[in-house]
């Protein structure tokens, strides 16, 4: 058989093609250049193909180098992901799912998921990160996180991503000091009181102006809350209204106090996690229980 590269050989093509960059790739590879360059010579002479051009100007892949680095990212992926799978059936270790969940939607719903895990899946623990949008993808990106809730508000376009919607969360106008009748209630309605809205960067924010705006004018904000526990706190204190997901007030046992939207606002939860995730077979079971939950 004709010699094969190595594991580490192929890793650091893996960190050349992160940052297209020998010296860089060097220090992710926690070797010496000489010593990363002279793994990638060996490499490009096992394969028998060129698969990064160098020059004065610097160095990135060749056409081969390219197709190269696809495969074998996607290669080395599959290998860690089986190896994780060998150990977890041998060793029946302990799987943490680390799974990120919007502040602005609240963690509350995520408590029966926890306890359910902890009851009929002993090698799997949730352990949940409460943040905002912008930093939820990002620690995804950054594998802090497996798999991430969110508002599908924005298309999550990279490719190596699955996005899986799972429930529409429907809005309603949480006023308790201010609601008398139980009927839909109008944006109209709504601008004549104060407003408890979330932070400006926060990105469900973006949506509620652009539903006031499309229905009407923009209401007076009192106070910008990070959370749905706050506004709930606020609005049960002060004449002020805020709108929330109907299901986490009744996740909370809030049953009064709110009143349904006369124009609609509905948005989509969606799961997002990178498809080639070593966890993959845990991130399955998991995916499954949400959509089962959220069906019934």
């Amino acid at each position: 058989m004709s010699e094969m590269p190595t594991i580490q050989q192929l890793e650091n093509f893996i960190y050349y093609g992160e940052v297209k960059n020998f010296t860089l790739a060097a220090k992710k590879a926690n070797i010496t250049q000489s010593a990363f360059s002279a793994q990638i010579k060996k490499l490009e002479e096992i394969v028998g193909v060129k698969l990064i051009s160098r020059s004065k100007r610097g160095s990135d892949f060749t056409k081969a180098g390219e197709e190269f680095y696809r495969q074998i990212n996607e290669w080395l992926e599959h290998l860690h992901s089986i190896v994780y799978d060998v150990q977890s059936m041998s060793k029946n270790i302990m799987t943490n799912l680390h799974v990120g969940v919007l502040r602005s939607f609240g963690d509350v719903l995520m408590n029966q998921h926890v306890a359910h895990f902890q009851k009929n899946n002993e090698n799997i623990r949730i352990d949940v990160y409460d943040m905002e949008e912008n930093n939820l993808l990002a620690a995804l990106r950054n594998e802090q996180i497996d798999i991430a809730s969110i508002y599908g508000i924005e298309p999550f376009l990279m490719e190596e991503y699955e996005r899986i919607c799972f429930c529409r969360d429907k809005f309603v106008y949480y006023a308790p000091l201010l609601l008398q009748e139980d009927k839909l209630i109008s944006v109209h309605e709504i601008i004549q009181s104060d407003f408890v809205g979330y932070p400006n960067e926060y990105s469900v924010n973006q949506v509620f102006q652009k539903y006031f705006l499309e229905h009407g004018k923009l209401p007076h904000i009192v106070a910008r809350l990070a959370t749905p526990y706050a506004m709930i706190h606020y609005c049960k204190d002060n004449e002020a209204g805020a709108l929330l997901p109907k299901r986490l007030l009744k996740a909370l046992g809030i049953n009064n106090g709110w009143r349904e939207l006369a124009q609609e606002l509905v948005l989509e939860e969606c799961l997002i996690y990178k498809k080639n995730n070593p966890k993959y077979k845990s991130l399955q079971i998991y995916i499954e229980y949400i959509l089962s939950v959220n069906n019934n």
